[in-house]
């Protein structure tokens, strides 16, 4: 597959801020490590490896888990999940956890975040350092940004578009310029704290899986300044 239109980076990153850590929830079940992260309008979704979990992000109680393998980003267009299987990108009915539909992943395996917005999915590749913009229903690329830095989780909130980092043992939150791809703000995480999953809640909150850790952190979203 090639892209119609590639978008690439450019300047000085500007410095970064500390991420503001409001709530941690987990580890889940066998404690297995966090890859994708969503937010249907009520739950969050962590992927787990062999299944998805769902969490009341008010009081932390798992609300269902759906048997699923799920070893990359999750994502939710307001009915159906999507769900990065090693190759393949999984349509999900959250009700009955019945697959619907698959797509090839761009990455071919080696994809990592996953978010839904504007008819499209965004497909994180990692060490690639790109974000894919790719359609949903035959996985074809649309477009594609570069990152300057390994690309984890990715979000869209109003408008502005947020991705995850995790390299040299740092990992930070990045908001890009969705058409050059240029770093507009970061947020850096703690030492030794690790961004796997990421997804907004609409509202003021990132969720962030922790990876290994098996923990999802909620971290203060900045305002917007558009």
């Amino acid at each position: 597959m090639s892209s119609s239109k590639t978008s690439t980076r450019h300047g000085t990153p500007p410095a970064a801020r500390a991420a503001e850590i409001v709530r941690e929830y987990g580890p889940f079940g066998d404690a297995d490590p966090v890859h994708g992260v969503t937010h249907d309008g009520e739950r969050v979704w962590a992927a787990t490896g062999p299944r998805l979990v769902a969490f009341d992000p008010a009081s932390g109680a798992t609300t269902r888990t759906l048997d699923h393998p799920c070893d990359a980003g999750t994502a939710f267009d307001g009915k159906h999940l999507y769900q990065i299987a090693e190759s393949r990108i999984d349509k999900i009915d959250p009700v009955t956890g019945r697959t619907l539909a698959s797509i090839p992943a761009p990455g071919h395996g080696s994809d990592s975040g996953l978010a839904w917005a504007e008819g499209s999915l965004w497909v994180g590749q990692y060490r690639d350092r790109k974000i894919h913009q790719i359609d949903p229903e035959t996985g074809t690329i649309k477009r594609t940004i570069e990152s300057n830095r390994f690309v984890t989780g990715v979000s869209w909130v109003d408008g502005e578009l947020w991705h995850g980092t995790w390299e040299d043992e740092e990992s930070e939150l990045r908001r890009i310029d969705p058409e050059t791809g240029a770093v507009i703000e970061r947020l850096a995480m703690p030492q030794g704290v690790g961004v796997s999953g990421l997804e907004s809640d609409g509202d003021g909150l990132f969720y962030c899986g922790g990876g290994t850790s098996g923990k999802v952190r909620a971290v203060r979203r900045p305002k917007s300044r558009a």
